[in-house]
């Protein structure tokens, strides 16, 4: 690998680079996928998978064919919001992806495991190779729209992602610290690097709402949400409250029952870029 490289191998002109990853990763010749977007964030622990998992449930109640790619393969927790259990089968021309009770198309390492508990001791080659046979392998079908649920930072699989698979743009996930603008930040500058569209910034966790006195109580600190989207010209924000109804139906694996409403700022967006 070069001193100066900048991730970016489309531009490289080193082409004996022993890091440089394959490109134009396909659906196999039963899968037709019309958008792809990814689910991030610069940090663990803000309900990134939580995010992903409303937004398809969302984008699926708009009328879509809608698929999700558990590219957290060391922490995958897909299955087990949409109380997921049965493992993934197979044929000849390829893997099938679980269905969930609305229909949504799942595909997870913790599907393909013989407990959901067993860790994943694999190191990041195997894991770029998993990630990209799910997209290449699954027998996906006709989907309007792939939403990746990425691990947290922007190292070697969110890398992966970006170059090996046609990823149409990013949703970042923050919490209302301070932080929240060191987060975004990483997350557009790996966007503006991999020529990525940001479409948008969902902060997870923004307030309380109190249904005994009708307060919101911004249990983290003030958001610092809009300040941080001007910063960085992002039109497109949501804030998703503190909710322990939802974090019980994502426990019990009955997400699919959850409000989304919070949400739908981006859902209007991503359906836009959907349709037109």
């Amino acid at each position: 690998m070069s001193e100066n490289c900048n991730h970016n191998c489309e531009e490289c002109e080193v082409n004996n680079c022993e890091d440089r990853t394959d490109f134009g990763v396909k659906t196999n010749d039963l899968s037709s996928i019309k958008k792809v977007y990814a689910v991030m964030s610069g940090k663990g622990g803000v309900g990134k998978s939580m995010v992903t998992s409303l937004l398809s449930v969302a984008l699926e109640k708009a009328g879509l064919s809608v698929a999700i790619l558990d590219a957290d393969i060391t922490g995958p927790s897909i299955p087990r919001s949409f109380g997921l259990k049965d493992k993934a089968s197979g044929t000849n021309s390829g893997i099938l992806p679980e269905l969930t009770s609305t229909g949504i198309k799942v595909m997870s390492v913790n599907l393909l495991l013989e407990n959901e508990t067993d860790p994943v001791v694999w190191r990041g080659p195997i894991i770029s190779g998993t990630i990209k046979q799910f997209f290449s392998d699954v027998i996906w079908g006709a989907v309007d729209v792939m939403l990746i649920d990425m691990p947290p930072g922007t190292g070697d699989v969110p890398l992966t992602v970006f170059q090996s698979l046609p990823v149409d743009g990013i949703i970042v996930v923050t919490s209302p610290q301070e932080l929240v603008s060191m987060i975004v930040e990483k997350a557009e500058k790996m966007a503006e690097l991999m020529k990525k569209p940001l479409l948008g910034v969902v902060e997870n966790l923004s307030y309380f709402h109190c249904p005994d006195n009708g307060i919101d109580y911004k249990i983290f600190g003030e958001s610092h949400l809009d300040q941080v989207a001007l910063s960085h010209k992002i039109n497109t924000t949501a804030k998703l409250p503190i909710d322990p109804l939802l974090a019980t139906l994502q426990d019990e694996g009955r997400i699919e029952e959850a409000n989304t409403e919070p949400l739908e700022p981006i859902v209007q967006v991503l359906v836009k870029n959907i349709t037109q």
